[in-house]
Parts: C-alpha cells; sequence; structure tokens
C-alpha cells in the first residue's frame, strides 16, 4: 500500500453518505417552509465532510495506539495499523483537519446567526468547538468515550440531533418541535451503523478493553436493540411525515424495505464477519431515505 493510498484509505471516503444525511434532510426541510440560502447549504455541507474525515483520521489514530486495530480485528486495515502513516503525521492531520473545519464552521455559525441574538451565536461557536472535541475524543485520549460506552449517546446527538435540528434553525431563525422527528430517525440510523460496527468487533474489542455498548450488552440485546434503533427510526420519520401533511414523502421511505431485510439477516447471523458488508447497507439506505424524502416533500 502506497502513501497515496493509505491516505485515502484514513479518509474512509464511504462514510461521507451517512454524516451528510442530516445535513440534507435539515436543509430541505427548511426549503419546504420556505427558508433557503444556497451558501448556509454548501458551508453546512462542507463542515460536515470536514467533521467526519477529522473522526475518522482520529478514530485511525486512536485505535491503532489503544491496540484495537490489530490482526485480530475485522474490517479492512487502518492506515496507522499498516505502519505507512506514522502517528505523528496522523496527529498532524488531525490537527489540519481541525483547523479547515473551523474555517468553513465559523462562517456557517456567522451567516446563520445573522440577526439573531449574541446568545445564538455563542451556542453555536461552543456547539462547533463540541463537535470537534467529540470527533477527536471518541477514540483518542485517556478517557475516550469510545471506549466506555457511550459511542451510540454521542452519535445519536450530532449525526442526529446537531445535524438536523441545528442546521434548520441556521436558516429558518427559528426552532421547530416537530423537527424534533426526523432528527431522531437520522440519529437512530446513524446508530445502528455503529452498533453494527461494535457487533462485528465485539470479540476483539473485549479482548482489548474497548467497553462498547455490545460488549457491556451481550450480542443478543445488541441485536434486539438494533432493530429498536431501525424500526425506531422509520416510525419517527413516518410519524413527522404524517403530521406535517407530507403525504408524497412517504415515497422517500421505500428503501425501508432494504432496512427490514437487513434486521432478517442480523437476527440470523452468527458470523460476526458477516455483519461487516450489512454496514454499507445501512449507510446508503440512510442517505436514499434522507435524499429521496427531501426531494419528494418538496415537489
Amino acid at each position: 500500500m502506497t502513501k497515496g493510498q493509505a491516505w485515502m484509505k484514513a479518509l474512509r471516503l464511504r462514510t461521507l453518505p451517512l454524516s451528510l444525511s442530516g445535513i440534507i434532510l435539515g436543509s430541505f426541510i427548511a426549503l419546504k417552509n420556505e427558508h433557503w440560502n444556497g451558501i448556509i447549504f454548501t458551508l453546512a455541507m462542507l463542515t460536515t465532510i470536514l467533521f467526519q474525515i477529522l473522526s475518522n483520521l482520529a478514530n485511525d489514530l486512536g485505535d491503532t495506539l489503544k491496540g484495537a486495530d490489530n490482526e485480530g480485528r475485522i474490517g479492512p486495515m487502518r492506515a496507522v495499523q499498516s505502519g505507512v502513516i506514522s502517528p505523528s503525521e496522523m496527529k498532524k492531520a488531525v490537527i489540519l483537519t481541525s483547523f479547515l473545519s473551523l474555517c468553513t464552521a465559523l462562517p456557517l455559525v456567522y451567516l446563520g446567526t445573522k440577526n439573531m441574538s449574541s446568545d445564538v451565536l455563542w451556542f453555536y461557536v461552543i456547539l462547533t468547538g463540541l463537535c470537534i472535541i467529540a470527533a477527536i475524543t471518541y477514540t483518542v485520549g485517556k478517557k475516550a468515550y469510545g471506549y466506555s460506552g457511550f459511542g451510540d449517546i454521542f452519535v445519536f446527538i450530532f449525526f442526529g440531533l446537531v445535524s438536523v435540528l441545528g442546521v434548520y434553525t441556521l436558516y429558518a431563525k427559528s426552532f421547530d418541535w416537530l423537527n424534533l422527528l426526523p432528527a431522531t430517525a437520522i440519529g437512530l440510523f446513524s446508530t445502528a451503523v455503529l452498533n453494527l460496527n461494535n457487533m462485528r468487533d465485539q470479540i476483539n474489542d473485549q479482548k482489548v478493553g474497548k467497553r462498547t455498548l455490545v460488549v457491556k450488552i451481550g450480542p443478543r440485546n445488541a441485536k434486539l436493540y438494533h432493530s429498536y434503533l431501525i424500526i425506531g427510526g422509520i416510525v419517527s420519520l413516518a410519524a413527522f411525515l404524517y403530521l406535517t401533511q407530507n403525504y408524497l414523502g412517504f415515497i422517500g421511505l421505500v428503501p425501508s424495505i432494504i432496512l427490514i431485510k437487513h434486521l432478517q439477516k442480523v437476527m440470523l447471523t452468527t458470523n460476526p464477519a458477516e455483519f461487516d458488508p450489512e454496514l454499507k447497507k445501512v449507510a446508503l439506505s440512510t442517505f436514499a431515505i434522507a435524499v429521496l424524502t427531501s426531494i419528494f416533500m418538496n415537489i
């Protein structure tokens, strides 16, 4: 593996569609309510991409330093683990990506909070800092929350609530409680991806002391939890479309058929390695649901 190939693997570009799902859905809910700003949309998308890349790079570094990325782990070899990229090089990449994310996030906050109180401005500035800290400390540091079973909560908050509710407010300059439903849907789907990843790595994680929620509750309960996440996400988005009378938006839920079939596969799977290809199904289905719902509720 060349240096360039290692860096491309470290970016984990396949994770980007999932991270963009909340921004897309929140933005097009705003458009439906006659709130739109192309610059806000562009900056929000760029910021989210950079936050996700930052998380991926930090995860590559942290899991390797803590021994979670080893020969016993299922899935592709990580960049630092391979030895092609050194820990010091990855640390520099994390710092650079943190800086670049600030270069898009701060203009986004400034533009989105114009004509709003200074309290809202500072709330978003602090939220930006928390996003960067959360992206890094998932696996980096002595108290990395991903090693204590709190990853699910943070994914739900940042991929769901912060993503959908945060971007909608920047367009509309107001908060709509009904948007908690689509935010919950994206948050639950995103958490399902993490749970699936942790089910795949449960045996190795347990050996190296990575106490994910799956390690804590066991494989059987993790499967039940997974079903709650998937079904809860579908019901939450359907409830939002019904309550807002966006009936055409129900077409966006068609990819849910893939998710239901995915659940059947998960329940019958006994070999953790078979969870790996399911990650892509959930991530891309979430992205498809977000995009299709956004399109059809605006027709």
